[in-house]
């Protein structure tokens, strides 16, 4: 009978795995039914298997049963394809295959208590349960996003873990002294190896926090450069009104002196347009968020999109000014993208920001195609190279607690923050 509570128990555990190795493209709650759906009837299929055919042969066609169902839900649920996906489940099989192991060895040296396996069972579950959403999931996902190759070499490590664990090496651990030797062992080898991974997830993250701050460096660079050719232009402009001045006033006042009162409005009301036409655009107050707006502003206008903007931000910002920028640089470059593929007369950027009573950006633009988002509700883009900005802008969300919801409605993609 302990034999099925066993293949219960590490059923259930299994499932409850795909949910912390998946990156669903839907939302939770169609995920989490689907996950628990397809553990129930793995259990019980389990169970019906057990009592008409006996243990030897629910051992055998165990993968079957449960490994299947849980590789085809993936791929219904899993935003990801290929080796990626099989990585995933392989990595839910090493984890369960390390509880399960673990407790066997403390069930074979308790001399066979079966307290103490189900205690074992609870404190390993609960370590890697700890472990694997606090630690491993960050660095798995951002590994998944970024590594383009390499991922069919660790499939092929971990699929030979798979097949030497359970088609080569025949029992359970803590039932054959055999099993009970060559199995933690080999599992042992397979901690180090993850160990390997992990330091290479850690170094892809790390490069990933690099690039963005090498982003957050350029952007400050960018409005600086920006700010320090618009103070050039505006003394030009001012040393030029300077010379002129003189020149105005006196034909001003010769006109005045003819009588000619109409013309000398007419020559001050033309030398007024020259000035204003020669005015810097200030969009807001911040100056980064200033030079990011005036650069993508002016892109858009160079490609014929009209731009609609309502700006009005204090001094101080609840954020970093820089961090706050690259989110703005990634949603304007994105609305301009999908710009470029209207006709011009349909082009068009609105966009919106406000500093008080909280801080609030929408950024809405006309878009043709599909748009698919995964279950955060973020775009998702399947083409190489693509999709780093909206990365961005989600790390953003994540690491200040902000709010970020995307729409399609009516031909229009909106974008709306708030913090």
């Amino acid at each position: 009978m302990i034999e099925l509570f066993v293949m219960e128990y590490m059923t259930a555990l299994g499932m409850t795995m795909v949910l912390l190795f998946l990156d669903s493209q839907y939302p939770r709650h169609r995920t989490i039914p689907a996950v628990y759906g397809t553990m129930i009837v793995a259990m019980v299929a389990v169970a019906i298997i057990y009592w008409e055919a006996g243990m030897e042969t629910i051992v055998r066609i165990y993968p079957l049963i449960v490994h299947t169902p849980a590789f085809l839900l993936l791929l219904k649920l899993s935003r990801f394809r290929g080796w990626r996906l099989i990585f995933q489940l392989f990595s839910i099989i090493l984890f369960c295959a390390l509880i399960q192991h673990g407790t066997g060895l403390v069930y074979y040296l308790s001399g066979g208590n079966v307290w103490i396996c189900i205690l074992a069972y609870v404190g390993l579950t609960a370590a890697v349960i700890w472990f694997l959403p606090r630690f491993l999931r960050p660095l798995f996902f951002q590994a998944l996003l970024e590594l383009q190759r390499g991922w069919w070499l660790m499939c092929l490590v971990l699929a030979a873990y798979y097949v030497i664990i359970i088609y080569l090496i025949p029992g359970y651990v803590g039932s054959t002294r055999s099993s009970t030797i060559l199995k933690p062992a080999i599992s042992l080898l397979m901690v180090g190896f993850y160990s390997i991974l992990m330091f290479l997830f850690s170094s892809i993250q790390k490069e990933s926090e690099a690039r963005h701050n090498a982003q957050l460096s350029g952007l400050q660079l960018s409005a600086l450069q920006s700010r320090m050719e618009a103070v050039h232009v505006a003394e030009n402009a001012i040393r030029t009104e300077r010379h002129d001045l003189r020149h105005r006033l006196q034909t001003v006042s010769e006109l005045i002196a003819r009588g000619e009162k109409d013309l000398a409005l007419d020559f001050l009301d033309s030398s007024q347009r020259r000035l204003d036409e020669q005015k810097e655009i200030r969009w807001c107050r911040p100056p980064i968020l200033d030079a990011v707006f005036s650069s993508y502003f002016e892109q858009a206008q160079l490609q014929n999109i009209r731009v609609e903007a309502t700006l009005s931000l204090p001094d101080t910002l609840p954020v970093d000014e820089a961090e706050l920028a690259v989110v703005l640089a990634n949603a304007l470059e994105n609305a301009i993208h999908a710009n470029m593929k209207l006709p011009d007369k349909q082009r068009q950027i609105c966009c919106k920001m406000v500093g008080t009573p909280t801080l609030l950006l929408n950024i809405s633009n006309p878009y043709v195609g599909e748009i698919a988002l995964d279950h955060e509700g973020f775009p998702i883009s399947h083409q190489e190279g693509h999709g780093l900005g909206m990365q961005s802008i989600s790390a953003f969300c994540r690491k200040h607690g902000a709010v970020c919801q995307f729409k399609l409605t009516d031909g229009w993609f909106r974008l709306m923050l708030v913090l």
